[in-house]
């Protein structure tokens, strides 16, 4: 019997898979637990559009954020903190207060995709990198200077 997966089911494929398995298997465990669904023509067609939709989706965003990843690499944030004996920060500049610096300059970045390992605690130039994408990944130049 042949049966399309609904779930990632260990040892026998992932979603979307059309996999072979025992009558018994299938029609006592698999179909009822809806994990598993027939693979009949109408439903291995089902199967193929719908893969097809996802991964025009898929690229279609992996492209707006190839487009959003020039306007960031384009940017320079200059964020003004606090600043103590030797260029040390009061504070820190975390990834929401460079994505507000983002903002107030007209391109919106969302603060969870901006990878910063540590908060900047010093003054200087860094280089952030924003995650824009699984396959997509943008610099930002980030500028701390001192308040006055």
């Amino acid at each position: 019997m042949q049966v399309i997966l609904r779930e990632e089911i260990e040892k026998l494929g992932k979603i979307g898979d059309l996999v072979k398995v025992k009558d018994g298997f299938g029609r006592n465990y698999l179909i009822p637990t809806k994990k598993a669904i027939e693979a009949t023509p109408k439903n291995v067609n089902a199967m193929n559009h719908a893969k097809k939709m996802v991964s025009d989706r898929l690229r279609k965003l992996k492209k707006e954020a190839a487009a959003d990843a020039e306007n960031i690499k384009a940017l320079s944030i200059t964020i003004k903190a606090k600043v103590g004996e030797e260029g040390k920060l009061f504070g820190s500049v975390t990834s929401m207060d460079i994505a507000e610096a983002a903002a107030a300059q007209g391109v919106k970045i969302e603060k969870r995709k901006i990878v910063l390992e540590e908060p900047i605690k010093r003054l200087g130039e860094f280089t952030v990198a924003v995650k824009l994408h699984s396959d997509v990944t943008a610099d930002l130049k980030v500028t701390v200077v001192a308040a006055e």
